[in-house]
């Protein structure tokens, strides 16, 4: 994944969830707490554009491990590009903020997801 100034939120959530159907990434204005939920009001509406919501103007390919915790990427964001973003699994019809669960890997929460996506159409 390219991250750079002139990317919207919407391009780097639809590329995210291109990689995990079963996830989605939120953006915020503050940071939250480990295991701590992210309030609504503090999220960025999709239309931004990534150098319109960091001070730090990094730039650079971003290499996603399905292997990595929730927490080790948003960490990831946070350090190398100044960005502060949520990760949400799928549950049913619901999208539910990771927070009990930021230490799981992105494939374990994505096969969630996926799981209940699937158990919620039977």
């Amino acid at each position: 994944m390219i991250i750079q100034d002139s990317k919207t939120i919407r391009e780097i959530q639809h590329e995210f969830h291109e990689m995990f159907p079963g996830l989605k990434i939120e953006f915020y204005r503050t940071r939250h707490k480990e295991h701590t939920g992210s309030s609504p009001d503090n999220q960025y509406e999709p239309e931004h554009k990534l150098g319109d919501i960091r001070k730090g103007h990094a730039e650079g390919d971003f290499t996603i491990n399905p292997s990595m915790s929730i927490t080790e990427l948003e960490d990831q964001f946070e350090e190398l590009f100044g960005l502060h973003v949520q990760v949400f699994r799928r549950s049913r019809t619901l999208w539910l903020q990771t927070i009990a669960t930021d230490d799981w890997t992105l494939e374990k929460q994505n096969a969630k997801g996926m799981h209940s996506l699937t158990a919620s159409t039977e």
